[in-house]
């Protein structure tokens, strides 16, 4: 069951489900939204986080500390974020699960209101079953059976279907199919992502533009030129990176802007604030423009969003 906190108290239940987790506030922390529960089943330990928190971080300790016994196995419920760990960084959308290891430090930063579950599994066995080569931190891939398997009993173990059923030794067969499932998905995954620019860096240059543009995008001067210019490289290497991810860094820009201006329009804590204001927070110059470009995307006006989410 997840508990509502003010930002200082959710902190501290972070703490005492997840561990040694810091984290700090986005914007004015009135404005925090912040829950965590935790689901037991049979000894598999199951946290559920709700935040719209700027950033959570945990920083790199001993393997022998009680709470770096675990790996966690994430599930993106809803809501973007982005993942860091050992020099990578990897972008999660609703339904995206990935690995991360307790010992290592690490960030998540939420990319306005998410919710997530974390699956805390045996570090020592996540070790063992997996090659020593094998790096335990990533995507996990679902294009393949081991990943579309492990999907669906997650999926299965978050909505409570299995609760009624586990008995003791039924949450440890729970928690050795989860681990089983993990080297196949991650092989995938990893395979995949040595095709391309990956392969000569261009997947970390992407990686990096997109963290610039989130960092800035209450900037209304935001621009492929500016962007070019603070990562030292020319704005037609900027285009070919973004190009080979069969995207473009105006587009990106602009969706971005959209997804965090629909985060604010969905928040209750933001019912007052105006769309205009919303809309110029989140580097648009132009209302009307925002209007036409926001009906554009979400095939629905600003207000009716608004209305939307917060009535339906």
């Amino acid at each position: 069951m997840l508990a509502s906190h003010s930002f200082g108290s959710w902190v501290g239940a972070l703490q005492g489900v997840c561990g040694r987790f810091d984290a700090r506030p986005a914007l004015n922390s009135a404005l925090f939204i912040g829950e965590v529960g935790l689901l037991d089943y049979a000894g598999l330990e199951v946290a559920q986080i709700r935040t719209n928190a700027g950033l959570i971080s945990r920083k790199s300790t001993s393997v022998d500390q009680d709470d770096d016994r675990h790996c966690f196995l994430i599930m993106q419920r809803s809501g973007h974020a982005q993942l860091r760990q050992g020099g990578e960084t990897i972008e999660l959308a609703p339904g995206d699960m990935a690995l991360l290891d307790s010992a290592g430090a690490c960030e998540i930063v939420p990319h306005g209101l998410i919710e997530h579950s974390s699956f805390h599994l045996s570090r020592d066995e996540v070790y063992r079953h997996l090659p020593a080569h094998q790096r335990k931190f990533g995507k996990l891939s679902q294009n393949c059976a081991s990943g579309r398997l492990m999907r669906m009993l997650v999926e299965q173990i978050c909505a409570g279907e299995l609760q009624g059923c586990a008995a003791q030794q039924e949450g440890e067969a729970l928690q050795e199919a989860l681990i089983a499932l993990l080297g196949p998905t991650l092989r995938q995954a990893n395979s995949h992502s040595l095709d391309g620019y990956d392969s000569l860096h261009g997947g970390s240059l992407c990686s990096q533009a997109q963290q610039l543009i989130r960092q800035s995008l209450n900037e209304p001067n935001l621009s492929p030129v500016s962007l070019a210019n603070q990562m030292n490289i020319s704005v037609r290497q900027l285009y070919r990176l973004f190009e080979e991810q069969g995207d473009s860094v105006c587009r990106f820009i602009q969706r971005s802007r959209l997804n965090r201006s629909a985060a604010d329009l969905s928040n209750p804590r933001l019912r007052n604030e105006s769309i205009t204001d919303i809309a110029f927070k989140w580097g648009f110059t132009d209302s009307a423009h925002f209007s036409r470009t926001f009906k554009k995307h979400f095939d629905q006006s600003p207000r009716d969003y608004r209305a939307h989410s917060l009535n339906g």
